[in-house]
């Protein structure tokens, strides 16, 4: 239900929860933000938070908890076998997804890992509609090859199309043929693809997929640790699920997917991570690699503190109120942007606000890295950190040569319940000077690369003396401002 405004010109997304907690933040002068940025080698993830205004890097783990999880948290039991929190993690699982068999790990891509250990291995081929990182290096880890099999519209970074993560159903079907569904090592659909904008998937879609797997035999998969955003999507822009129950929903999936794995630091808003199913071979299939990779059946790795908030937080993952803060903050964002001309993502997606740098800085050539440039350019025009979601996020082919991002994307997520409005309009103004100035920006080459997920720990220098160009800009609009 929308709350509309009285006077139109005020219409902003309205939060159905108040804050109780703060934690202070510091915005550095844009000299020092210049220098601390070089410092990180232009890497984002390698600035300290006390040097960043707004942290809009990623929502994962940086969700704020409700009262009732913080609440929750003080009534764990720290038994290493027989815990009543994992009874209690287990039963909120089977009250949310209808799911029997649940194993715990320490967060999402240790359920990828312990996939990628099961089904995956020479010869192999994992279909996605759109691969993540992790997922990738996991499989790609034992052996295995990853195709992406998205529709074409996903990839069209501005269009009216409502569930760009959509499967190429066609494609998939007559791929299976061609590998032989033995050599499938699972079929898997991320649901809010987070590389191309964490644009959602429809549930006709994903039945759909499921629907193939099981005629032709092959292991289905969804990744739910963006499912509450996609379901919000679903309610408002499918009209088979309008009115539908958002517990319905989860439990639909449940009944198609062989198995469900999530991040609990995005999905629950608290930590850790969960495999799913109703399956029980599948459920043996797993369960050895549990004390192997991650702990005892009843933690998997996971605080079980964090356990008690994960169980309270898949319950209020039912709530419409609690779920769409989120997409509509990210809404916001993006129109806001888009109505000035800045190239954002469209129809914006979960998860964060998605600027198209291959657009913001056109002339670039890919391997002076476009996305991570403009990221850079944005942490010294404003203090924000966001993340580099392009070619510097893929992984070099096996000959040593570039694999180009087919989106070169800077993403600004926004964590759940942790930014104001007038927050969110800062980054809005700051964005737009650095469209206005975005002449300024130049390119980055790399001075450590690492090989695999070079994206988290690799160094780049800018090319040439752009940066103290942009910095020496920003002081002359700004004044004294920060």
């Amino acid at each position: 239900m929308s709350v509309k405004f009285y006077q139109s010109e005020n219409q902003v997304p309205l939060e159905m929860h108040k804050v109780r907690m703060i934690q202070k933040l510091s915005l550095l002068p844009v000299e020092e933000r210049l220098k601390k940025i070089q410092e990180a080698g232009n890497n984002t993830f390698l600035l300290q938070n006390k040097d960043v205004y707004l942290d809009m890097l990623t929502d994962s783990g940086v969700n704020c908890m409700s009262d009732n999880q913080y609440a929750a948290s003080f009534q764990a039991d720290d038994s290493y076998a027989g815990s009543a929190t994992f009874l209690r993690v287990r039963k909120a699982i089977n009250d949310v997804f209808g799911c029997e068999y649940v194993l715990p790990v320490h967060q999402g891509r240790a359920a990828e890992n312990i996939l990628a250990e099961a089904f995956c291995g020479p010869g192999k081929v994992a279909f996605m509609n759109f691969h993540f990182t992790t997922t990738k290096a996991h499989a790609t880890r034992v052996g295995s090859t990853v195709e992406e099999l998205i529709q074409p519209k996903g990839l069209l970074p501005k269009s009216d199309e409502p569930f760009k993560g959509d499967y190429d159903l066609e494609l998939l079907k007559k791929r299976i043929d061609e590998v032989g569904a033995s050599n499938v090592a699972y079929v898997r659909v991320e649901a809010g693809t987070n590389l191309i904008g964490g644009q959602p998937v429809s549930l006709e879609n994903m039945l759909a997929v499921t629907d193939i797997c099981h005629d032709k035999g092959c292991l289905s998969i969804l990744d739910a640790s963006l499912l509450q955003d996609n379901i919000y999507f679903m309610k408002t822009r499918e009209a088979r699920c309008k009115f539908m129950e958002v517990g319905d929903i989860y439990r639909l999936l449940a009944d198609h997917f062989d198995l469900i794995y999530f991040s609990a630091r995005k999905l629950s808003f608290s930590k850790g991570g969960i495999i799913t199913t109703k399956n029980e071979s599948l459920y043996k299939q797993l369960m050895g690699y549990i004390p192997l990779y991650e702990g005892f059946l009843t933690y998997g790795g996971i605080d079980v503190r964090t356990m008690e908030s994960m169980a309270v937080g898949l319950y209020e993952s039912l709530d419409m109120e609690y779920i769409s803060q989120g997409p509509e903050f990210i809404n916001y964002l993006a129109k806001e942007l888009d109505a000035y001309g800045v190239p954002v993502i469209l129809p914006p997606g979960g998860l964060g606000c998605h600027l198209n740098a291959g657009a913001f800085v056109p002339d670039m050539p890919h391997n002076q890295y476009p996305a991570a440039a403009v990221g850079a350019a944005l942490y010294i025009a404003g203090g924000i950190r966001g993340m580099e979601r392009g070619t510097v996020s893929e992984q070099r082919e096996p000959d040593g040569t570039e694999r180009y991002a087919e989106l070169e994307l800077q993403r600004l997520a926004v964590p759940r319940r942790v930014f104001t409005l007038s927050q969110l309009k800062y980054v809005a103004d700051r964005v737009k000077w650095l469209w206005d100035n975005r002449s300024l920006i130049g390119g980055l080459e790399w001075t450590e690369e690492p090989e695999v997920l070079r994206f988290f720990f690799g160094r780049m220098k800018e090319i040439g003396h752009w940066q103290e160009e942009l910095a020496e800009k920003f002081r002359k609009d700004f004044g004294d401002s920060l």
